[in-house]
């Protein structure tokens, strides 16, 4: 059997590639647990600067395989116990292949075409940035499923959307495509080839100290939502962390030689 999850890096960018085109990419749970440990992999790179998340064939996600639905009747009592495994304020084994990629050191940008559906849209929302090509198709679809989104979506949506939107999309689970998306705030940007202009976005990262890059990611995730005094904290405590450090001093020399930088990796 071939890969579920294919894993290519190069010049610090990682393409993380979902492997099931003949099914739409639609996720199992073997394909939930490769996609985590396909991040916990990456974490552990000091080389990294971007991950690029995208689907082979026709679609980034379909969401989930309707086959699980099967299992998980069958085995519902150690379902449920595993729904509620986590402790409190973690994620469990069907929110981690989406909160595992948020928290990386490093941007993830999602790339999308297809349809981005359900899991399958869930696991979008938790990268950093979405390009999708203008006809993608999107659906928060579980309630067509008699469910609701499980998968880190508490943690995303509040920090693109208004709270009124968010349940109309969950009650609904109607489908919108990515101009909507865009108006809506859960798409960074439409693109005719969002995996090249996610490469793009990558190569760009590339060129920014990684010490900004984690601190940066970290500053947005922990204040966006938080009390203003909290943020001005942050602001302060990232940047006393930062500066006069040797990536910093780099990319101060860099500027003033005009040429490109030659930054550290970092821990």
């Amino acid at each position: 059997m071939a890969d579920q999850v294919i894993i290519s890096i190069e010049g610090g960018v990682a393409e993380v590639r979902l492997n099931r085109p003949d099914k739409r990419n639609a996720l199992t749970l073997a394909l939930f647990d490769e996609l985590t440990a396909a991040a916990e992999g990456l974490k552990a790179r000091r080389d990294l600067r971007a991950v690029i998340l995208c689907g082979e064939g026709a679609a980034f996600c379909a969401g989930i395989d309707t086959s699980e639905f099967t299992r998980m009747a069958a085995e519902i009592d150690a379902t449920r116990v595993e729904i509620r495994a986590a402790a409190p304020g973690q994620p469990n084994r069907f929110q981690r292949p989406v909160t595992t990629w948020a928290a990386l050191d490093v941007p993830v940008i999602a790339a999308l075409h297809g349809v981005a559906f359900g899991a399958g849209f869930q696991l979008a929302l938790g990268a950093d940035f979405r390009i999708a090509q203008p006809d993608t198709k999107m659906s928060v679809m579980e309630a067509r499923w008699g469910l609701i989104p499980d998968m880190g979506i508490t943690q995303s949506l509040p920090r693109l959307m208004r709270a009124d939107l968010a349940k109309e999309l969950i009650l609904t689970a109607r489908i919108f495509d990515a101009a909507e998306a865009l108006s809506l705030g859960l798409v960074t940007r439409l693109a005719e080839d969002p995996l090249q202009a996610a490469r793009a976005m990558a190569a760009q990262f590339c060129q920014i100290s990684p010490d900004v890059l984690k601190a940066g990611k970290r500053l947005v995730e922990e204040a966006w939502t938080a009390a203003p005094g909290l943020g001005l904290n942050l602001e302060a405590e990232y940047q006393a962390q930062i500066i006069a450090g040797p990536n910093q001093i780099e990319a101060v020399m860099a500027g003033l030689q005009k040429r490109s930088p030659r930054f550290r990796d970092i821990g």
